[in-house]
C-alpha cells in the first residue's frame, strides 16, 4: 500500500457543507444567519466568556487559595512496595515505570516509610522520609538522592 491509496473508512467523512450558494442549496442568501444584528456580521459574535452584559461567572466568583507554581509533584512510592524486586538490584525511577509500580515520573520520586523491607536494595530517588531510609539501610540496602 502506498499513501496514495490510502482513503477514509466508507462513510467516515461527509462533503463539506458549501453556505451561501444559490436557493437551490437550501443554504443561499444569508446563509443562515438570519437577517442583520450581531451574529450576521463578519467577524460578528460575543466573545467568550460574554454573557450579556452581565457581569461574568469568572467575575462573579471569588478567588480562593493560592497556586504555587514552583510546586514540585513526586511520583510516590512506599518501602514495602520494593519488596517485589530482586536482593541487590538497583531500583529507580525507570525501573519502577517499567514494572507499572508508579505511572508517570512527575518530577522526581519520593519514597515512603510505610510497611517493612526484607530485600537489601540500592534506592535512587529525589527524596526520602526519614522512616523510608532508616528501613532501607536496616535491610542492608542503600539511599541514593538524585
Amino acid at each position: 500500500m502506498k499513501l496514495h491509496e490510502l482513503s477514509p473508512a466508507q462513510g467516515s467523512t461527509s462533503p463539506r457543507y458549501r453556505k451561501g450558494r444559490g436557493p437551490g442549496s437550501g443554504n443561499g442568501k444569508t446563509a443562515g444567519k438570519g437577517h442583520k444584528g450581531q451574529n450576521a456580521r463578519s467577524g460578528g459574535g460575543v466573545r467568550i466568556g460574554f454573557e450579556g452584559g452581565q457581569m461574568p461567572i469568572t467575575r462573579r466568583l471569588p478567588k480562593r487559595g493560592f497556586n504555587n507554581i514552583f510546586a514540585k509533584t513526586y511520583a510516590i512510592i512506599n518501602v514495602r512496595d520494593l519488596n517485589d524486586f530482586d536482593n541487590g538490584a538497583t531500583v529507580g525511577i525507570e525501573e519502577l515505570l517499567a514494572t507499572g509500580k508508579i505511572r508517570k515520573a512527575y518530577d522526581g520520586l519520593r519514597v515512603l516509610g510505610e510497611g517493612e523491607l526484607t530485600k537489601n536494595l540500592t534506592v535512587k530517588a529525589k527524596a526520602f522520609t526519614g522512616s523510608a531510609k532508616a528501613k532501607i539501610e536496616a535491610a542492608g540496602g542503600k539511599v541514593e538522592v538524585v
